[in-house]
């Protein structure tokens, strides 16, 4: 299999387990608002309402642990990334900055979920 191949299929058990998140949260209680949000900036895999809180979720995958905790891979630049997006995604849709938001992060590893509330912190990014 070539690299091209490989991120194909990569993208593609990603999708299929944001999905499988996307679903699993709605049985949680929380309202997916958005799947995949795109911009120019980068993208959040899910985009939901719990509660009060506006929700950025980042989903991440392993089918084992040999290359470490799928959460671990959810790194201070691919956070701050998230922030760009998420603040892109408020201003378009008028949140104000008093808005209870929260960056969660839902890891798989083989069978084994994981749900991190609130998995970090917002990251100010501004110039």
């Amino acid at each position: 299999m070539d690299k091209k191949e490989n991120s194909a299929n990569k993208r593609k058990t990603g999708g299929l387990y944001e999905q499988k998140a996307a679903k699993y949260l709605s049985s949680q209680g929380v309202k997916i608002l958005e799947c995949n949000y795109r911009n120019r900036i980068g993208e959040i895999d899910l985009i939901g309402q719990e509660n009060d809180y506006l929700v950025f979720f980042e989903v991440k995958y392993r089918k084992d642990n040999q290359t470490g905790d799928p959460a671990e891979a959810v790194t201070y630049s691919k956070q701050k990334t998230i922030c760009k997006v998420a603040d892109y995604y408020r201003m378009c849709h008028a949140i104000g900055e008093s808005a209870a938001v929260r960056y969660d992060v839902i890891a798989v590893c083989g069978k084994e979920w994981t749900w991190y509330r609130n998995a970090f912190a917002h990251i100010y990014t501004y110039r």
